[in-house]
């Protein structure tokens, strides 16, 4: 396994913000605990968990915080995961009431033991949220399940997104579990869908070249794609993937706006940027 570069062990200025705690925080964490929901904040290490929590807003992760991948990039469990719960998307609809989320993020690990994927999972939880918060719009994060993509979309979903994490070179490096053309092929026919946004995102830094981005970019405009989310990898530990640069928020500045000139309508990009990070904004204030 390669080492972390010595010059990547050093966090940048523009990657270090404050941990601070608000009354929101401690008010999340509970009601989530109380409802046995996993969130991907929590499992994946997110740099921006405080800030989300504290604004009264988290990302709910179903099927549970067992993944059957392991990929080189994610902090989540591998190994086996626990039995489908079938009352798990009332509460996560009990939780998005309860909060009063107008844009409800629902992501999950991925179950490659179910025959369908988990896309009936993903189907239930936005009905039960959609039932409860009728003016609430629904985005969700799914795995690459192309062959079951139907059953999460005929649901109606606000948003579809699949991300693609990295340029093709280092698919099967950093994602040995997946593959570039499937997650373009998911992409590809969630476009297809009128009525549902598309979403993809990249973790930078993870060895890849300025010009195998462009290409990653163009790839899925051409897929149909049009938001779009960009940031810095983070390895969660040393056992992963190594840093391999830090771009500047200049650099991700100029990521943008190339972006945005291939015709993406909603480009998030920075070095804190995440998926589902400020998601609502991301749909709402397409260009």
């Amino acid at each position: 396994m390669n080492e972390l570069k010595p010059k990547a062990q050093r966090l940048p200025r523009w990657m270090r913000r404050p941990i601070a705690t608000d009354q929101s925080y401690p008010d999340v964490r509970k009601l989530l605990e109380s409802l046995q929901l996993n969130t991907v904040c929590a499992s994946a290490k997110c740099p921006n968990r405080h800030e989300c929590w504290n604004s009264g807003t988290a990302t709910v992760m179903i099927l549970g915080n067992i993944c059957t991948r392991n990929c080189r990039f994610c902090n989540v469990n591998t190994g086996k995961p626990s039995p489908v719960d079938p009352d798990e998307s009332a509460r996560v609809a009990e939780a998005a009431k309860r909060l009063n989320l107008r844009h409800v993020v629902i992501t999950s690990v991925t179950r490659d033991d179910l025959p369908d994927g988990g896309a009936q999972a993903f189907a239930n939880t936005i009905c039960a949220v959609k039932a409860a918060m009728p003016e609430a719009s629904v985005e969700v994060l799914t795995p690459d399940f192309v062959e079951h993509l139907d059953i999460v979309l005929d649901a109606k979903p606000d948003v579809f997104n699949h991300n693609l994490e990295t340029v093709e070179r280092l698919q099967a490096t950093v994602r040995p579990q997946a593959s570039y053309e499937k997650s373009l092929a998911t992409l590809r026919k969630a476009a297809e869908r009128c009525g549902v946004q598309v979403k993809s995102g990249l973790m930078l830094g993870l060895g890849e070249t300025d010009e195998e981005i462009f290409q990653c970019l163009e790839d899925l405009y051409a897929a149909g794609v049009r938001l779009l989310t960009l940031g810095q990898y983070l390895a969660p530990t040393r056992e992963h993937h190594p840093v391999e640069r830090y771009l500047s928020p200049e650099h991700f500045d100029k990521l943008a706006a190339l972006a945005r000139g291939i015709g993406f309508e909603g480009v998030a990009a920075g070095p804190l940027v995440r998926s589902s990070y400020r998601a609502d904004e991301l749909a709402r204030n397409r260009k």
